[in-house]
């Protein structure tokens, strides 16, 4: 899949949906309270945002999130500031995944429903097929005070390589 979004272009306005991370959220018995998130809070920073078709699936659960939670120092090392996964999972959901992963603040867990966010860039699948409705494609970006620098969707289904953490990191 070819993003319609290409390096050197502005990200598109967005609005995502998180639970910030509180020592609360340690009992299993909180859920949060979700907060929206602007992406124009990302001007002025080095974000990374990969994004998953969804929390818990295989693919992502396995093999694509685990790779940015052992790999997160190296990005601050080389100066992000936010490091985001995306999914058009509910905001609950994604908190849960980040609580399961025990993510705490180091990575944001943003639900895209709908993945309208990312369909505005050429990003998004249509999984009706499989009841998964309108999803985000396998895809990372860096941007830089809103501005694309990297980014590449995946070429086959369940396959973590130009999204994945040492593709990133070796953008960088």
């Amino acid at each position: 899949m070819a993003p319609t979004i290409k390096v050197g272009d502005t990200v598109p306005e967005g609005t995502f949906m998180h639970v910030p991370y509180s020592p609360e959220l340690n009992s299993h018995a909180a859920c949060g309270v979700p907060n929206k998130l602007d992406i124009k809070e990302w001007k002025g920073k080095k974000v990374v945002v990969f994004s998953v078709p969804g929390a818990f699936t295989p693919t992502c659960h396995v093999k694509h999130l685990p790779q940015y939670v052992e790999k997160y120092n190296e990005f601050k090392d080389k100066g992000v500031d936010v490091i985001a996964v995306i999914a058009a999972n509910d905001t609950f959901v994604m908190s849960g995944w980040g609580r399961f992963e025990g993510l705490k603040d180091k990575i944001l867990t943003l639900s895209n429903p709908n993945a309208e966010w990312s369909g505005k860039m050429g990003l998004s699948v249509d999984l009706s097929a499989v009841a998964f409705g309108t999803r985000t494609v396998r895809y990372a970006m860096i941007i830089d005070d809103l501005v694309v620098k990297y980014v590449e969707a995946k070429p086959g289904k369940g396959e973590v390589t130009v999204s994945g953490a040492d593709a990133v990191l070796s953008k960088l």
